[in-house]
């Protein structure tokens, strides 16, 4: 894909907005945006109490900055209601060709001429899934990513609600850029993303609802979860964007309440795993980091790191206990 792009410097803007408790059936989006040209991200994170009409608002205000992909948090229409087991959760879920929310941002992509993975509670027959659809700039939809690994733990259930995705690791060559898409617990999986950028992803992003542990009040897994996707982009040789909430969520279950602190800190690294931009845990911020693609191919082919690949002796990866290697 020959798209000329513009080297361009990176500036960071966070500004004083106070932090207000999340409540029931609001969201806390989050929009992490592209623009080309010149190559720029943002991050906007932490805007609670509002849903995902005000996430409509925020492409908006990202497009008037010359804002070209827009990527929006991880079931940013509410609160993450995955914290309860809870039947009539599910009624939040909806068929993509029929979910109102998907067909509004088509709407709006075409209109603006951006580019918006969309975070969504996906129903398919039977199945449910936590998905992403990928809206082209003229509206199209490129298809759909299902969330691979799905993680079950206190305040974390999502294995009641979603099966484990059926689409396999996918890059989504939009107007703009190719672009590699997982969901929050797939940043931790190395194997996701790699299989994005040996298919030509350029930028990796994660639309993301991570905090406290319920289980453990002295857990923080901020740092661990940071240096992970750091790792991601320096052994791939690419940006990553990592979209976080912050604030605390609080929500009945069958136990009684549940609450979660999300720790925000979103990031976006560069393509040795440097931080160039990174929000707190308090405030909304706007992250601006600016990348020159074809300069960022040039180092990748030149590093080796995957000219000097050996997929003949990785079967091993494809064993869950490593003894059979055979394959």
């Amino acid at each position: 894909m020959a798209i000329g792009r513009q080297p361009v410097s990176v500036s960071s803007v966070i500004p004083p907005v106070d932090v207000a408790l999340i409540k029931p059936m609001l969201a806390n989006p989050f929009t992490p945006t592209l623009l080309y040209p010149p190559m720029m991200f943002w991050l906007l994170v932490s805007i609670p109490n509002r849903n995902s009409n005000f996430s409509q608002q925020l492409v908006r205000a990202a497009h008037k900055d010359g804002a070209k992909i827009i990527l929006i948090q991880e079931l940013f229409e509410g609160y993450y209601f995955c914290q309860a087991q809870r039947e009539d959760f599910f009624l939040r879920a909806k068929p993509c060709k029929e979910h109102p929310t998907i067909m509004r941002m088509q709407n709006l992509a075409k209109e603006l001429e951006v580019v918006i993975p969309v975070s969504f509670f996906e129903e398919a027959n039977n199945a449910h899934y936590n998905s992403v659809a990928v809206i082209d700039a003229d509206g199209t939809n490129l298809g759909l990513y299902r969330k691979s690994h799905i993680p079950d733990g206190l305040g974390y259930q999502e294995k009641f609600y979603f099966n484990p995705g059926d689409t396999g690791f996918k890059v989504f060559l939009t107007k703009y850029a190719k672009i590699g898409v997982g969901i929050c617990w797939d940043q931790w999986f190395p194997e996701a993303a790699r299989a994005m950028v040996l298919q030509g992803a350029e930028i990796l992003f994660y639309p993301t609802a991570i905090g406290s542990e319920p289980q453990d009040d002295g857990l923080d897994s901020r740092d661990h979860w940071r240096r992970v996707m750091q790792g991601h982009a320096g052994a791939n040789l690419v940006p990553v964007v990592a979209s976080n909430r912050i604030g605390k969520e609080i929500i009945q279950t069958e136990h009684g309440k549940s609450e979660i602190t999300f720790y925000g800190n979103s990031f976006i690294a560069g393509p040795t795993g440097e931080i160039v931009a990174i929000a707190d845990d308090k405030e909304e911020a706007v992250l601006v980091a600016e990348f020159d693609l074809d300069k960022i191919k040039s180092k990748r082919y030149g590093w080796g790191v995957f000219r000097d690949r050996r997929p003949d002796l990785y079967k091993v990866l494809l064993t869950l206990d490593g003894s059979n290697i055979s394959l």
